[in-house]
């Protein structure tokens, strides 16, 4: 026997694996697929159907979130913007018995932050059969029951919903029964009286049947025993309970009490209380057989399920029945403290990024509801970030000023969660974020400027100096390579006279500096570090040529011995203290190492003569007597003040006499000269240009004697030192005054000279001996011609001084 009592029973409902009924409002999507699908099968483009651009999806990190559950069922191809089943899809062990069952997903993009929410709604299909709580049922009928009565049969239960649920009910057919379903209610009707006389036990094969396709079914076996009397079945005060009961409340807390009552007396009135089809709710809750006290015997959690829905029956003592419904209501506490989820975090920030730069996204849970899932997010004051509120539970971490990574490197966030239940519960999390390095400090070196110092004739490779730079940058930003700036020095590269090393700032010398060519010069470095773009900084290195004694005096006057032959004339009644000549020398050395002194270290008659130990003048010590020898020779020592001091040494020739014709042997020692053709052609030149020069003189005394005036004895010019003396491109060094200019000089020449090569001095200082009171003559006859011939000559006088 079949009975329809539903209205969709002959209806035959097919689902597609995807039925992809697709909804677009405010940026959402909707997808309808059936449960139990492969894994991997598309449900829908999800990029085409939101207008988002397939290339970016990589870039923007795009990713599927699931609200409330940790179980990722969904996923993103990001090659082809597909979104695809990830995971198992079990509608019944999501939604349970409800008619609609939402998957609530969230798709997530960043840069800038974007999220989109889709609904997933899961399509039952029918994977679940029928089934009785019992594999079958025991009945006590008495014979005396009038025929029409009702028996109620607990209904079977289907954990698929709509078409796929029970639909009907067939009970094997039977001399007695037939079968009565009434919204769900399902009743065997007594057709014909019970004869427990002919039939004492009947069994009944109840199959129930759901509406899918194929069809499922199950079936239980109802074993009816025929009894005496029980006319009255148990009857519920209620024919619904309802309850409500907190979340997290102790074991053994009393829910509701259900009550029935069986107008029969003795063992046909007493009632007991079961519940009714199968369901997980029994390890939750028990119910007291006597007393119908339905009290909690398992944890329940408000967010796990709100409510609880339970089937109870209560049976009198010959096995009548009647079902009753209660209702449990649970309802929120505030047990469940907020979860933070980094959803997006770049873990090293530029720190060059401007303020309002995002950096990471941050969600924030509550699994309680009202205000017990409202939640604040907040991080500590000081710190350069701030949270955004930016869409639903979705916080965007931004910078709030300019990050130097130099000052502060790093930073640990701490976020922290509290929502507004009573008393509120509150999570934190913290975040490292690393500050990363960007090339915005050049090197900076340790100086302003350097100075280096080396003596001169150093080896090429010395090591100068050394210059630093620091750059506060990391890494490769950080690294500083050196290198000479290009330039000349004296019309030369600076890298023919200086090399540094790259690594580690260190100067050299490429060759072998001579302070008398130049004492200093200046080069550029700079300090570039590898940082993209580099920067650079220079500084100015001075490189200063310290002197050493290496250059030995040079003797100007007299020629130094074996060059020249030059005789001074000593007049006989020269004084003590005269200067009867001076010894001119130089060194190109600078400072002590110039410093010069002059040592007699050789003469004729040691006590006649000495010589000025800075000045180089020669002084007679003693007035000249006639037992002086006439021809004196001094060897005199020039020595700087170096170390180790250097030296160099002429012989001067002196001859004590008032004329020149007194030393007729002044001829031999011309001969004894090395260089005997040189010293006659010089003999033959002095010859040819005195005897000018006195005939000249004689006619200009001539004249002046025809006018009457009184000659004077003799003129005076300058003695003239060779230029050969002067040593080339000699030049004063530090104004140390090698070569002295204090004193002039004036050349005398005699009018008996033999070969007029001999020359005497004087000097404009008192100490030194006058000519006019050495060489005498007639002074009446020669004043006046004299007088006038040196006033004609006296602008004209070359003197030692001038070449000075």
């Amino acid at each position: 026997m079949e009975y329809k009592g539903l209205p969709v029973a002959a209806l035959v409902f097919s689902f597609a694996l995807i039925l992809p009924t697709l909804h677009s409002a405010y940026g959402d999507v909707s997808y309808s697929i059936s449960e139990e699908i492969k894994r991997g099968t598309v449900i829908g483009n999800i990029a085409k159907d939101l207008g988002l651009d397939v290339s970016r999806l990589s870039v923007r990190k795009a990713r599927i979130d699931i609200e409330g559950n940790s179980k990722r069922y969904c996923d993103i191809n990001l090659s082809k913007g597909d979104l695809v089943v990830a995971d198992r899809i079990d509608r019944e062990a999501l939604c349970g018995k409800k008619a609609s069952c939402v998957l609530k997903l969230e798709l997530v993009l960043e840069n800038p932050l974007e999220l989109h929410r889709i609904s997933l709604h899961i399509q039952d299909v029918n994977d679940n059969s029928p089934q009785f709580r019992d594999v079958s049922i025991e009945m006590e009928i008495s014979e005396s029951v009038e025929k029409g009565t009702r028996f109620s049969i607990e209904e079977a239960h289907d954990a698929d919903i709509g078409q796929n649920a029970v639909q009907t009910y067939n009970l094997q057919k039977n001399d007695n029964f037939i079968l009565v379903v009434d919204n769900s209610k399902v009743e065997l009707v007594l057709e014909d009286k019970l004869d427990r006389e002919k039939q004492h036990r009947i069994n009944l094969l109840l199959t129930a049947l759901d509406g899918g396709s194929p069809r499922r079914s199950g079936t239980v076996v109802i074993h009816v025993t025929v009894l005496d009397a029980n006319d009255n079945a148990p009857v519920f005060s209620q024919a619904v309970y309802k309850a409500s009961l907190p979340e997290n409340s102790p074991l053994d807390t009393l829910v509701v009490s259900v009550s029935a009552h069986d107008a029969d007396d003795g063992l046909n009135g007493e009632v007991t209380y079961d519940f009714g089809h199968v369901s997980e709710d029994e390890k939750i809750f028990t119910i007291d057989r006597r007393k119908g006290e339905i009290r909690l015997i398992g944890a329940i959690d408000y967010e796990e399920a709100s409510s609880f829905e339970l089937r109870v029956k209560a049976k009198d003592g010959l096995g009548l029945t009647s079902y009753s419904k209660v209702i449990i209501d649970v309802t929120d506490v505030n047990d469940n403290a907020p979860k933070i989820f980094l959803k997006s975090l770049n873990s090293a920030i530029p720190e060059n990024v401007p303020p309002g730069t995002e950096v990471g996204i941050i969600n924030v849970q509550d699994r309680d509801s009202g205000n017990n899932g409202q939640v604040r997010c907040s991080i500590q004051q000081n710190v350069p970030f701030k949270l955004v509120p930016s869409i639903k539970n979705y916080y965007s971490l931004m910078t709030t000023g300019e990050l130097d990574r130099e000052l502060v490197s790093d930073y640990n966030i701490t976020i922290t969660a509290t929502d507004e239940g009573s008393p509120p519960l509150s999570s934190s999390k913290s975040v490292h974020l690393s500050v990363a390095d960007v090339n915005d400090n050049p090197p900076v070196f340790e100086e302003q400027f350097y100075s280096a110092y080396v003596t001169e004739n150093n080896k090429p490779g010395s090591t100068l100096c050394s210059v630093t730079a620091r750059d506060l940058d990391w890494r490769q930003n950080g690294t500083v390579v050196y290198s000479l700036l290009s330039g000349e020095v004296n019309g030369a590269p600076v890298s023919s006279y200086l090399s540094i090393n790259g690594d580690t700032g260190v100067i050299h010398a490429v060759r072998s500096f001579d302070y008398e060519q130049f004492r200093s010069f200046k080069v550029h470095v700079m300090a570039r570090d590898n940082g993209s773009p580099p920067l650079s900084s220079n500084v100015t290195v001075s490189v200063f040529i310290t002197d050493v004694n290496d250059n030995t005096p040079q003797i100007l006057y007299p020629s130094p011995e074996g060059n020249s032959f030059m005789t001074e004339l000593v007049p006989k009644a020269a004084h003590g203290g005269s200067i009867v000549s001076k010894v001119i020398a130089v060194d190109t050395d600078s400072g002590q190492n110039a410093w010069l002194s002059y040592h007699i270290v050789k003469s004729t008659d040691p006590g006649l003569f000495t010589i000025g130990l800075h000045s180089g003048e020669i002084r007679t010590q003693r007035d000249i007597s006639q037992s002086d020898s006439m021809k004196q020779d001094i060897i005199v020592s020039v020595n700087d003040n170096g170390q180790p001091p250097l030296s160099a040494t002429c012989v001067m020739h002196l001859v004590i006499s008032d004329n020149l014709a007194e030393v007729p042997e002044l001829k031999d020692m011309s001969r004894d000269d090395n260089n005997s053709k040189l010293t006659s052609y010089l003999i033959i030149a002095l010859v040819s240009v005195s005897t000018f020069f006195l005939t000249f003189i004689i006619v200009i005394l001539g004249v002046r004697f025809c006018r009457g005036r009184k000659p004077r004895l003799l003129f005076d010019g300058t003695v003239a030192i060779p230029s050969a003396y002067l040593p080339p491109n000699y030049a004063e060094v530090d104004g140390t005054g090698t070569l002295r200019s204090t004193y002039n000089y004036d050349a005398y020449l005699t009018t008996g000279s033999r070969t007029s090569d001999f020359k005497f001095v004087r000097s404009y200082n008192d100490n030194t001996l006058p000519a006019d009171q050495t060489l005498r003559k007639t002074p009446t006859d020669f004043a006046d011609a004299f007088g006038d011939f040196e006033e004609s000559l006296g602008n004209t006088e070359p003197r030692i001084s001038d070449l000075i």
